[in-house]
């Protein structure tokens, strides 16, 4: 540990960060961004300490190794590409999913792996990882603002990582077993209280400086998968891929109670009275009725559809791949379960299709983004923006016309 970061006793998770932070503004150890405040610091030397992960036995068995996308760990994705290992990294905030599947050009030089390791080549060289993807991750490498020598992690904030792992878990592409590698400048090695640990804070097994290789002997239990009850309907919203894992968890059987609805919460909420708020909120996303039509069925609530017919100004989803044998029953109630209920349901079963209409076109791209990855009887849906949208209900997919009113 570096003799200028002192930590006195009694400090607070955050109390650590501001004197990790302070530090290393002060001794000019970071390079851009700046400042490194409220980050996962882009230490000098990243790439030195980072040098040391080829050591490992860890990562030269490991074919599937996942690594965040922050700038201090860019070294450690470009010698995951250079081994020729499949790389994954998250998505920004995990805002359009899970993971990304790094795919170099055929034939990348080692300058083309290079670019691929940066943040836009992360952008221009992935493509898409979904829930119902068989991944099985080897290796696990995060960042950290501080960690102990024990294995101890504080991360910027924001829990990304630990939810990263979570999820990982409910995915069933880790293990408790996996090793989690983080890499960090040496000033970043602090004495960290155990007692500021949480049941889903994650712990890591090597820590990588630009002077040593720490393998931290950690026997405390990782994280064995997402904390329901930890969860608000606020982060709900704000990670779409949560609310797949959830409605998956849901149906397994599992206990999905969110923080807002357990009745220890102040002013908690029931879960049929939250359902009803979510649908009557900003979205303004109806129930369907049992309305329906013989062929190409239409669900939808009757003095709106009459609506729709008049005006014609709603804004249409398409939703693909819907295995042979579904009943629009099922539709309609995953699409309950993720408050993404439509002004009016097209189910076209027989096509493994259906078109849901919506008021505007903020609320389908948020239903869009809600619906990514969800699956029905096992299979991944296709769900998109209806192309070529027409004012009296007619939608162009794939160059192939539906009118469907």
């Amino acid at each position: 540990m570096e003799a200028g970061v002192r930590l006195s006793a009694g400090v607070s998770k955050w109390d650590i960060r501001t004197k990790i932070w302070d530090y290393m503004e002060a001794n000019n150890l970071a390079d851009f961004p700046r400042p490194v405040h409220h980050r996962i610091p882009n230490f000098k030397s990243a790439s030195h300490a980072a040098s040391r992960l080829p050591g490992l036995q860890e990562f030269r068995t490991a074919k599937t190794i996942k690594i965040n996308p922050d700038a201090p760990q860019k070294t450690a994705r470009f010698l995951t590409l250079e081994a020729r290992k499949t790389l994954l990294v998250p998505t920004p905030r995990l805002r359009t999913g899970l993971f990304n599947k790094i795919v170099p050009p055929p034939g990348a030089t080692k300058e083309i792996l290079r670019i691929c390791a940066t943040s836009q080549g992360v952008k221009d060289y992935s493509v898409p990882i979904g829930l119902d993807a068989k991944v099985h991750v080897d290796l696990v490498v995060v960042g950290s603002v501080a960690v102990s020598e024990k294995g101890w992690r504080i991360g910027k904030g924001e829990g990304f990582a630990d939810m990263e792992y979570a999820m990982m878990v409910s995915m069933g592409a880790i293990t408790e077993d996996t090793p989690i590698v983080t890499i960090v400048h040496d000033c970043q090695v602090v004495d960290i209280a155990e007692e500021l640990l949480d049941d889903h804070d994650l712990t890591v097994d090597y820590i990588l400086t630009p002077t040593r290789t720490i393998k931290t002997g950690c026997k405390r239990p990782k994280p064995q998968g997402i904390i329901w009850h930890k969860i608000s309907y606020e982060m709900l919203e704000r990670i779409p891929i949560l609310k797949n894992l959830r409605y998956r968890e849901k149906q397994a059987g599992k206990d999905v109670m969110l923080k807002d609805e357990h009745p220890d919460f102040p002013n908690a909420r029931k879960p049929a009275d939250s359902d009803e708020n979510a649908k009557t909120g900003n979205t303004k996303l109806q129930t369907e009725s049992t309305s329906a039509q013989i062929g190409h069925r239409h669900v939808g609530n009757d003095s709106l559809s009459t609506k729709s017919e008049t005006h014609g100004a709603l804004t249409t989803v398409y939703v693909g791949n819907i295995p042979p044998g579904t009943r629009v029953s099922e539709l309609k109630s995953a699409l309950r379960e993720f408050h993404a209920s439509p002004l009016r349901l097209s189910w076209q079963g027989a096509q493994g299709r259906a078109f849901l209409d919506y008021t505007d076109k903020m609320t389908a791209e948020s239903v869009v983004s809600s619906l990514k990855g969800l699956s029905l009887r096992g299979q991944t849906l296709r769900v998109e923006m209806a192309k070529n949208q027409r004012n009296k209900g007619q939608v162009e997919i794939n160059g192939q016309r539906n009118k469907y009113e």
